[in-house]
């Protein structure tokens, strides 16, 4: 089963390390890691994604707690109500008898253009992980050059507080 983890830390020298070696030395992979400062000068946001069973994850979580410099941890995947986003910039190559066609394709998925060149497109398209999955899919045919994914960001709704306090 799939999980998001978000971590509030110290923004100190190895806090990182400690929390990705947490899940290699357990043999567990991160899917996805995003790290990034919070509205709080000196702390970052963690947003890990990762499978496994729950008692599994429940001990990985208690053991992410006890981390020097961690100060928040929760598997937003519990709360029952949160949103998940995830960013991808797409380059394509695209010939110009093809442009209006692709341009459509970006208004359906209200993704838009960032760069183009005389035969490329760069698009920039935000929503769930299937959103920009299925973008990507529909995109492949025209010439997919490269693709970059920023990992799924995950936060609470309404007043709830994504990381819950431990320390």
């Amino acid at each position: 089963m799939k999980h998001i983890i978000s971590i509030i830390a110290e923004n100190k020298f190895g806090t990182l390390s400690r929390v990705s070696g947490l899940f290699s030395g357990r043999g567990y992979n991160i899917e996805s890691l995003t790290v990034n400062e919070t509205e709080k000068p000196g702390l970052s946001n963690m947003t890990i994604v990762t499978s496994g069973e729950n008692p599994v994850i429940e001990q990985i979580i208690k053991q992410l707690r006890k981390l020097v410099n961690v100060l928040r941890v929760r598997d937003v995947t519990s709360l029952p109500d949160h949103i998940e986003r995830e960013m991808s910039l797409i380059k394509l190559h695209v010939i110009s008898k093809q442009r209006p066609e692709v341009l459509g394709i970006v208004d359906t998925f209200r993704a838009r253009v960032i760069d183009m060149s005389h035969d490329s497109v760069i698009i920039e398209i935000s929503g769930s992980e299937e959103k920009v999955s299925s973008f990507i899919e529909l995109v492949r045919p025209y010439g997919l050059i490269e693709v970059v994914r920023t990992g799924i960001l995950a936060m609470a709704k309404g007043s709830t507080v994504t990381a819950e306090t431990n320390k």
